[in-house]
C-alpha cells in the first residue's frame, strides 16, 4: 500500500535524478530498504527512514490525524 511518505520519497528521488541504487548508496542504507520504503512497507526502522529523508532535507515528525483531531 502506497503512503504519502513512499510517494513523497519516490518523487524527490526522481526530481534529483537518482536511481534507487544511487539513493541507497548515498544515504547509507541497503537497496532493499529503499525499495520497501517506496513500496509503502508499514514497518520500517524510523532511524533508517530519517537517514534517507535527510538526503532531501526532511525528517519524520508527528502529525495529528484528522480522525483524532475531530474527537478532541
Amino acid at each position: 500500500m502506497k503512503s504519502l511518505l513512499s510517494a513523497t520519497l519516490k518523487t524527490l528521488r526522481k526530481e534529483y535524478g537518482l536511481t534507487q541504487e544511487d539513493l541507497a548508496l548515498k544515504s547509507g542504507v541497503g537497496l532493499n530498504f529503499v525499495r520497501q520504503l517506496e513500496q509503502g512497507k508499514p514497518t520500517l526502522r524510523m532511524d533508517k527512514v530519517n537517514q534517507v529523508l535527510a538526503m532531501f532535507g526532511y525528517e519524520l515528525a508527528p502529525v495529528r490525524t484528522e480522525e483524532l483531531h475531530e474527537k478532541s
